[in-house]
């Protein structure tokens, strides 16, 4: 897809020069709301740009100050069990890039495949494994945006890693598998997700995270646990969405204030 007319709409909208992109994942709009002042964009004004349709996602661009820093949020993302093809997943990111934007921040709410994690915990991603079943680099590559192969190795900017650490101290740390969803895991299958290493199960980042990559972009990733998705005999829990949402909603007032000192220190 063709950046230039999305990048247009923006600059027809803000004159605002964001270096940092923050993506906010379900139940945990409300750190947009702390954006001020702001120029608040519906993804519906911005060509190429899809819609979010999932529950918690408002779909608006929020480009504004935080933590004194110029940023511009995702009040809601896009998920590839939305029907969308990875690439219309992924856009954000890349119209990011083309912006001028080096740094991006991502969060999500996630099961938490580790006996050890809670549910509330915050886990900062270290590393993840893509189980989603496609890949939003398959196709034609531009060499002009990024290398065809690109390195994955440290795709999770240590140096960020150890700045959240360094705000939150109890902040859990391991590696997100991504799923394509939209169906919760059956335990057999969390059991598998956990045995190949896995401390926290998703339906999303991994995408976004790819791509940043591939073009250059610096990444943090929080992870929200918002329930024990173990697969344990006896430990099993019954999910639903707005379970979900609800937990993600309570943790996040410790969500937002971790990721303004992030902005603030960085």
């Amino acid at each position: 897809m063709d950046t230039a007319a999305t990048i247009a709409a923006l600059r027809a909208r803000t004159t605002r020069r964001p270096a940092i992109g923050i993506v906010l994942g379900s139940g945990l709009g409300a750190l947009a709301d702390e954006v001020a002042p702001a120029d608040r964009i519906p993804y519906a004004d911005l060509p190429g740009w899809e819609r979010s349709t999932a529950p918690g996602h408002a779909g608006r661009l929020v480009v504004g100050e935080l933590s004194g820093r110029e940023v511009a949020v995702m009040q809601g993302r896009l998920h590839y069990y939305e029907g969308y093809e990875m690439t219309s997943v992924t856009y954000p990111v890349r119209v990011f890039r083309e912006w001028g934007i080096d740094t991006l921040i991502l969060t999500n709410a996630c099961g938490g495949l580790n006996p050890a994690f809670r549910a509330g915990d915050l886990m900062v991603v270290s590393d993840h494994i893509n189980l989603m079943g496609a890949n939003p680099l398959r196709g034609p590559n531009d060499d002009r945006l990024g290398p065809r192969f690109p390195d994955l190795v440290e795709a999770y900017d240590p140096a960020l890693r150890a700045l959240a650490h360094s705000v939150d101290r109890d902040l859990r740390d391991g590696v997100y598998v991504g799923v394509s969803g939209p169906n919760f895991e059956t335990p057999a299958e969390l059991r598998m997700l956990r045995g190949l290493g896995a401390d926290a199960v998703g339906m999303s980042t991994v995408p976004e995270v790819i791509v940043a990559r591939q073009v250059g972009m610096r990444v943090l990733a929080i992870a929200t646990v918002t329930d024990m998705a173990t697969g344990i005999p006896g430990q099993i829990e019954h999910v639903t969405g707005e379970a979900v949402l609800e937990v993600a909603g309570r943790a996040g007032a410790r969500l937002g204030a971790l990721v303004k000192g992030v902005l603030a220190r960085i």
